[in-house]
């Protein structure tokens, strides 16, 4: 099908979600209170208990904490299109789908399209939240729109993921719970909330590789929120942040995108 007619179905689709979160507006309120929760609780309940090298100013940790709730908030908002579709398909709408004249693969674009729209309301939302707690950014305003930028392209590769994840599941309980044991133990077991160097040996060689560590990385440093006491990496990744989360969305969506296709195929043929 010409890609015209691929990009005018998915945009339709991806108008199609959007509505559903304006009708529905509970969607984004829990979306956005969730990150608002997180900011809070580690900023004034777990700030005061976890410390960063030179970060006896309580706004030191809020900084360098913000861009991980950033990259944990992002990825958990991907997982919204993988329990989408398995609503959809559930719900039978992805059936009525498969019988209008639209390419197929514009209900998955325009999915995880519309969820790109999503992410991006709720960073502003938590960078508003950043703002009354202490957080700022450093750096120029080009290099917090590449931050913000990595952010929402390694996001719109994760999605790719769950919408593949969400065919393969049976119902949305069985996806939430599928994720949550995947994706949390990955945003923790990183430098998201706490420096590597506190962690053990072990874990620390993980978190060093770890892709969420890399995003997270690199949007510290693109928003200039590294404290300067704070070791120089010396892991690959976290040394080349942003080229590693560059890598890591390309491959992601180079395997995702095709397979989430067949397994869309799969599920409209039954």
């Amino acid at each position: 099908m010409p890609m015209p007619t691929v990009l005018s179905d998915a945009h339709v689709v991806a108008r199609r979600n959007i509505i559903k979160i304006k009708r529905v507006p509970d969607l984004l309120v829990f979306t956005t209170l969730s990150p608002i929760m997180f900011v809070l609780l580690f900023a004034y309940v777990f700030g005061g208990a976890i410390q960063v090298p030179g970060g006896a100013d309580p706004d030191a940790y809020r900084e360098f904490l913000m861009a991980g709730i950033f990259a944990q908030t992002v990825i958990f908002g991907a997982t919204i299109t993988g329990a989408g579709l398995a609503e959809d398909i559930k719900k039978g709408i992805i059936d009525r789908f498969r019988s209008l004249p639209m390419a197929p693969s514009a209900v998955l674009t325009g999915r995880t399209l519309s969820d790109v729209v999503n992410n991006v309301i709720v960073l502003v939302v938590m960078s508003l939240t950043g703002l009354l707690v202490g957080w700022s950014i450093h750096s120029s305003f080009g290099e917090a729109v590449l931050g913000f930028t990595l952010l929402i392209v390694f996001a719109y590769a994760i999605s790719w993921m769950m919408a593949w994840l969400g065919m393969l599941v049976p119902s949305v309980e069985v996806f939430n719970n599928a994720t949550f044991i995947v994706i949390f133990p990955l945003t923790f077991v990183a430098n998201t909330f706490v420096p590597l160097e506190s962690l053990p040996k072990v874990l620390q060689t993980f978190a060093e590789w770890n892709p969420v560590s890399a995003v997270t990385q690199a949007s510290r440093e693109l928003f200039g929120n590294i404290p300067p006491q704070v070791p120089e990496p010396t892991s690959w990744p976290l040394q080349n942040a942003e080229l590693y989360t560059a890598i890591w969305a390309v491959l992601i969506l180079l395997v995702f995108i095709p397979i989430a296709n067949a397994q869309y195929r799969r599920s409209t043929s039954r």
